[in-house]
């Protein structure tokens, strides 16, 4: 009672009182803000497991990373960080490059104006190392084609699907439609490993998540990875921070609170 912990669950966050398992709490590190608890468990456990426990990051290896300046993308940005001399690609709007390349991506990719495979390619011919790919559909083929010999294929997410702020019944037949598939036999002669990860089915391994998180809190207290927060929004202000998303202005963790921030509410008083 008292502690002040980080909480992983599936779904029902979005309101003030929670109730989960023991289980599922971690104790928050010294320092730690509850914003950056918040933005920590999900990103962080995603990034960290789909690179090192799939992926097997190791020096002198090359990422690329879809989503760069998303949750996920700038976790997995610091985790590459401390790993020496691993080359980042990173795909994100030409606003966000810099950002980007002050976080240590080498080469930020606008995917809006550039086929991010031939920009791989220009600078790394023979490809990468490892894609993590949140993408689906046809770009999970360009990523499989993208890797080098040995490398690793992670998919994680199906954001083809979300194409605004209505589901788009055609965008979704096309991403299933071309929806990457591949036998064994292929594989075996294409020399490359493709992987899928869904922390949310991930229920029963309490102890493998329980150390994931043990080594991200040594990174957090060590300085190596910090969450970081683009905006935090009331919960009356919940459709303008899905906004903030939608529309991919964020660099970062969009984070809901149950209200404003108090000196906030003292600036609106006066």
């Amino acid at each position: 009672v008292g502690d002040k912990v980080m909480v992983l669950a599936r779904s029902g966050l979005w309101q003030e009182v929670v109730n989960v398992p023991a289980s599922q709490t971690f104790p928050m590190p010294e320092g730690m803000s509850f914003e950056e608890a918040a933005a920590l468990l999900v990103n962080y456990i995603t990034a960290y497991m789909i690179l090192f426990d799939f992926g097997n990051l190791r020096p002198n290896q090359s990422v690329l990373i879809h989503m760069a300046a998303g949750g996920v993308g700038t976790a997995a940005i610091q985790l590459c960080k401390t790993v020496e001399n691993v080359t980042i690609f990173g795909t994100a709007s030409a606003s966000k490059h810099d950002s980007l390349k002050e976080s240590g991506v080498a080469h930020p990719i606008d995917y809006r104006t550039m086929d991010y495979a031939e920009e791989v390619r220009k600078i790394s011919p023979k490809g990468v190392d490892i894609v993590l790919d949140p993408l689906g559909g046809s770009d999970t083929s360009k990523a499989f084609n993208l890797l080098k010999p040995m490398g690793k294929l992670i998919t994680y997410g199906v954001a083809n699907l979300l194409t605004g702020q209505k589901k788009n019944l055609m965008a979704m037949a096309k991403t299933w439609w071309n929806q990457f598939s591949i036998t064994a036999l292929q594989l075996l002669h294409q020399n490359k490993a493709v992987c899928g990860y869904h922390l949310g089915y991930m229920d029963e391994e309490a102890e493998l998540i329980r150390s994931v998180v043990a080594k991200l809190v040594n990174l957090y207290s060590q300085g190596k990875i910090k969450p970081k927060i683009d905006s935090v929004w009331p919960f009356d202000q919940v459709a303008e921070a899905m906004r903030q998303m939608q529309e991919k202005k964020n660099v970062g963790k969009v984070i809901l609170v149950p209200e404003a921030p108090k000196e906030e509410s003292k600036k609106a008083e006066n």
